[in-house]
């Protein structure tokens, strides 16, 4: 046996361990470290050829694992924009220059620039709604955009759609047609209605819009709908400076439902605004008194953003102070068929290699990728019982290397002097 073959042993051990207390350095100092994922090390022999009459030894070789497909624990915080993945996937980011990377690490907070960014200062990519709707999977990181928050934007909502549903009085007096306001609405002749509520619509600039709706029995199991523009009315009501916007008859059947052949909503123009469809499906006519349901009408004034909402399956919603909500980005979520051998890169981001397979981006809880969980964030997935023992097992095993080196040391003074 060469006795500095043996020295050398002793030295490639002390290589070794030295290399696994790195490793395990590395771990406790990022075990409070948002989605760091362990580092581990893995031995293996290097054996040199011998011969039956000596053996040769050889050494040992090291090679870093990190166990990034083992998901740490999740932990709740207050700020919705911490987000954590619950199973598989990572989160696709980009560096300042645009280059995508993969990560599990979720602190976002929005910059001076109103851009997602993690700690690392990562954004945080995303598809654009405004855009249209996501696309079917997969998705190439070309077609992502940096999501960016900008709260000085101010949105509304012009008036499309609404609902208005109430009971007519079955008992109420029939008018006569020249006195029906839709007859009458624009001059100073008689005007007799049997119920009347008022709408709030909005134009195309977010105005406010109120809406009269006047509701009057013309015949038996008939009543006319006659909707004005309260703006045109005079001290509040009839006459009006113009007609109505829409009129509509409906008509009942002797239970109080509409009849299969009456109309069921009425659509007219909102003033300086665009179509608008009320549903009066709900409508019946039954004793009582005048009743109402349902009144409600879509679109909403000009306000700013209060709050982000995100949802599980990736949606950034928007919450204005006006209380309506925007859908504005959805968060991707990237896969690789071996997650174990991304490269890592410093900030908690890893890249592809040549071993862990192609990116394939897709959406939360599709396939096998998790769901988002917004307000919590992964945790480290080290153990600090587990490297403490293996800081102790690799400080024994360094020192019993070194004592290999110190006997060869030993061997080759004796060796030397010999000669004395």
């Amino acid at each position: 046996m060469s006795l500095y073959g043996m020295m050398r042993t002793g030295v490639s051990g002390m290589n070794a361990q030295a290399n696994r207390l790195s490793t395990v350095a590395d771990n406790i100092a990022n075990s409070s470290t948002t989605g760091y994922k362990r580092a581990s090390t893995e031995f293996s022999s290097l054996v040199l050829p011998s011969t039956a009459g000596s053996y040769n030894s050889g050494g040992v070789t090291t090679t870093v694992v990190n166990s990034i497909s083992k998901q740490g624990a999740l932990q709740y915080t207050t700020s919705v924009t911490d987000l954590a993945i619950d199973g598989n996937g990572f989160f696709v980011v980009e560096d300042a220059s645009g280059t995508s990377f993969l990560t599990r690490a979720g602190a976002f907070v929005a910059d001076k620039d109103g851009y997602l960014v993690n700690t690392a200062g990562y954004r945080l990519q995303g598809w654009d709604l405004s855009m249209g709707p996501r696309p079917s999977a997969p998705v190439s990181p070309g077609q992502l955009d940096a999501i960016r928050i900008d709260d000085t934007q101010v949105n509304w909502s012009p008036s499309a759609n609404g609902k208005f549903a109430a009971n007519l009085p079955s008992d109420a007096a029939a008018v006569p047609a020249a006195n029906l306001p839709s007859a009458n609405g624009a001059s100073s002749a008689p005007v007799s209605y049997t119920a009347k509520s008022s709408l709030v619509a909005y134009d195309n600039l977010g105005g406010q819009v109120i809406l009269d709706v006047y509701l009057t029995k013309s015949a038996a199991g008939e009543w006319e709908v006659a909707v004005y523009n309260q703006a045109n009315a005079t001290n509040g009501g009839f006459p009006y400076s113009s007609g109505p916007l829409a009129t509509e008859t409906l008509e009942f059947d002797g239970t109080g439902k509409l009849l299969g052949t009456s109309p069921t909503d009425i659509t007219l123009t909102v003033p300086g605004g665009g179509p608008l469809t009320i549903d009066m499906s709900g409508m019946t006519q039954a004793d009582g008194a005048y009743n109402v349901s349902k009144a409600v009408i879509d679109g909403s004034p000009p306000s700013k953003i209060e709050r982000i909402e995100i949802d599980k399956d990736g949606t950034v919603y928007a919450q204005y102070a006006n209380g309506s909500m925007k859908a504005l980005f959805s968060i991707p979520m990237a896969s690789v068929a071996s997650p174990d051998k991304l490269t890592v890169i410093s900030g908690n981001v890893f890249g592809q290699s040549a071993d862990s397979g192609g990116i394939d981006i897709g959406w939360p809880s599709e396939g096998k990728n998790g769901k988002i969980v917004a307000g919590a964030l992964e945790n480290s997935n080290v153990d600090i019982a587990e490297e403490l023992t293996a800081m102790i097992e690799s400080q024994r095993n360094y020192t019993a290397n070194s004592k290999v080196f110190q006997t060869g040391a030993d061997l080759m003074d004796v060796l030397v002097n010999l000669k004395r």
